[in-house]
């Protein structure tokens, strides 16, 4: 079993001044490290409209690496604009998750766009940054990765990483719509891609984390880190229904593999959980998991599903 100490919450975005674009939300947290501060990507928003609308963009802070909890800078625009009027983000650029090559960023995020009889749908967008990773131009105004005959719904919450020369592309599949009180709700699964060259992908189209709660279970935010020989998944899921500031909303998972296909999940290794009390007391969700100066980090929202920042923890020991 893990153990992980909670170090505290790490960003709050309520306390960022003078970006209009940046007043609530700082979601799936994604790091960078860079000499002297590891860069951590995330996706927010401004105030709601009138009709109590939101949109949402993604940005970074840079916290010092040998103080996390003093920041640096945060970015003074979105790393990436939204879309225009009928392209697939229009309304949203989320989440992102960023990963180098060569000299280049390339960032793979969620593009989202409203719609009328589900609230909305997403697909997966590229873009490449030539400045060190401030701000990103899109490849195209289309997805890269849009949804297909087998999956016909939601396509989000991309994650990338890059493991023995190949590119490997975790992200989430929406399975089908409930309706809940006349609303609907989305149940998704964790899936995954494989690319030679970041761009071209294929995809297993199947689930490959098994079911824990139920049926329905909804899961998300799958990171992968390598570690002793073993594929290392931390992840999150909850009730698909009725999982609103109760104690049914999201918990953090875990699960192994060796080759990357086949995953086992034992979710009682994990060794993190909401608190009695305070920001993270009904939910902890959309794990991040990095290595930095021989200790391994865990960045993960609380309540309200980051509306008041990110928190991070600390792992005794290492992974195995």
């Amino acid at each position: 079993m893990f153990k992980w100490n909670k170090l505290g919450v790490l960003f709050e975005p309520q306390k960022v001044l003078n970006r209009k674009w940046l007043k609530e939300f700082a979601q799936a947290p994604s790091v960078i490290i860079f000499d002297d501060y590891i860069r951590v990507y995330f996706s927010c928003r401004p105030l709601p409209d009138e009709s109590k609308q939101y949109v949402s963009y993604s940005a970074y802070v840079d916290l010092k690496r040998n103080n996390l909890f003093e920041i640096l800078r945060v970015s003074e625009d979105p790393i990436l604009q939204l879309g225009e009027k009928g392209t697939f983000d229009e309304f949203g650029t989320y989440p992102v998750s960023v990963i180098k090559k060569d000299n280049d960023y390339i960032a793979y995020y969620g593009g989202w766009t409203r719609c009328e009889s589900i609230p909305f749908t997403v697909a997966i967008g590229m873009a490449i940054s030539k400045d060190g990773g401030k701000t990103f131009k899109k490849l195209g105004q289309g997805p890269l990765i849009a949804p297909s005959i087998n999956e016909p719904f939601v396509l989000s919450g991309p994650k990338i990483r890059k493991f023995n020369n190949k590119w490997y592309l975790w992200y989430v599949a929406v399975t089908k719509w409930l309706e809940n009180d006349g609303k609907p709700e989305a149940v998704y699964k964790i899936r995954m891609a494989i690319s030679n060259d970041g761009i071209n992908w294929e995809r297993n189209e199947e689930n490959i984390i098994s079911n824990d709660l139920e049926e329905n279970e909804c899961q998300a935010s799958p990171d992968v880190i390598f570690s002793n020989g073993i594929y290392h998944m931390f992840f999150c899921y909850k009730y698909c229904l009725d999982f609103r500031n109760n104690n049914r909303g999201y918990r953090i998972g875990y699960a192994s593999s060796t080759d990357m296909i086949t995953w086992t999940r034992d979710d009682s290794k994990v060794g993190i959980d909401i608190s009695n009390e305070g920001w993270d007391s009904q939910s902890i969700a959309y794990p991040h998991v990095f290595e930095l100066d021989n200790s391994v980090y865990m960045l993960y929202l609380g309540n309200h599903v980051g509306k008041f920042g990110f928190g991070i923890a600390k792992l005794e020991g290492s992974l195995k």
